[in-house]
């Protein structure tokens, strides 16, 4: 079995800054490969970004982050749902997008 491609990742700058990372990241994910899965992941690699994405306890979204994959959104999706095969096999991003409130 080939190894898993890495699946790419942008986050908001604001916890790009956290990370201290600059740009898109890339993580080795085992399958399935769903929100929950890249996250676990990227809480691993990044372990000061526990709590940020998704609750502590619950693990719920955050309110104010969205997902989106292949021009879809996905924040309100089954967190076990697998990804789109271009998220899979690294071609597109897994974007982590900071919603914007205001009125």
């Amino acid at each position: 079995m080939p190894d898993p491609a890495p699946i790419r990742v942008q986050l908001p700058y604001h916890l790009r800054t956290l990370a201290r990372v600059d740009g898109e990241l890339t993580l080795t994910v085992p399958p399935p490969i769903t929100i929950r899965a890249v996250l676990d992941a990227l809480e691993a690699r990044y372990p000061m970004l526990a709590g940020t994405i998704r609750e502590h306890d619950t693990h719920k979204r955050r309110p104010f982050l969205r997902f989106f994959a292949c021009e879809e959104d996905l924040s309100l999706e089954s967190p076990d749902k697998p990804l789109p095969d271009a998220v899979a096999n690294g071609a597109e991003p897994l974007l982590i997008v900071g919603a914007i409130a205001g009125g």
